[in-house]
C-alpha cells in the first residue's frame, strides 16, 4: 500500500477534513504503538509499511529536555525502549491524544481507523503478532474481522 493511500483510507474511516489530519492521526497511532511494541515487532511493522510512516514506529526515543518530539510530560511516563512499555488503553489514548492535539475520545476513533487500515496493508502473521502484543483493552480498538485489500 503507498503512504498516499494509506492516508486517503485513515481520512475516510476516520472522516477526518482532510490529508493534513490524517497524517497527525496516523503518526499519533504509530509512534504510540511503537511506545507500546517490543522494538522487533515495530521494526517488522514498519518494514510492510511504506517509508514515510515507517518511520514513526522506528524513532528512537527523544532525550528528556530535547525541544524535538516527546518529552517527559508525555501522559503515563517515559519510553522504555526494547521490549514495549507496559500501559493500557487509558494510557494509549492519552498519549495519541496528546501527540495529535485532540480529545481522547477523538484519538480513540483515529486509532481504531489507523488499526483498520494497518489490516489491510500488513500481512496477516503479522497483525496477529500484534494483536498479541497488545492487552485486551487496546486490543479492543482492532477491527474483528481481516479488512479487504483496498
Amino acid at each position: 500500500m503507498q503512504h498516499h493511500e494509506f492516508l486517503v483510507l485513515v481520512q475516510e474511516r476516520a472522516s477526518l477534513p482532510d490529508r493534513g489530519a490524517a497524517e497527525r492521526a496516523v503518526r499519533s497511532t504509530l509512534e504510540t504503538v511503537a511506545e507500546r511494541v517490543p522494538a522487533g515487532l515495530a521494526r517488522h511493522i514498519a518494514a510492510q509499511l511504506p517509508h514515510e510512516l515507517a518511520g514513526h514506529l522506528t524513532r528512537e526515543p527523544q532525550q528528556a529536555g530535547s525541544s524535538a518530539g516527546p518529552s517527559a510530560e508525555r501522559p503515563g511516563g517515559a519510553a522504555a525502549p526494547g521490549d514495549g512499555e507496559r500501559f493500557d488503553l487509558t494510557v494509549f489514548a492519552a498519549r495519541v491524544a496528546w501527540r495529535g492535539g485532540v480529545s481522547e475520545q477523538a484519538a480513540l476513533q483515529e486509532a481504531a481507523a489507523v488499526f483498520e487500515v494497518l489490516d489491510a496493508a500488513l500481512a496477516p502473521e503479522l497483525m496477529e503478532r500484534l494483536s498479541h502484543s497488545l492487552p485486551h483493552d487496546i486490543r479492543e480498538l482492532l477491527p474483528t474481522t481481516r479488512a479487504e485489500d483496498a
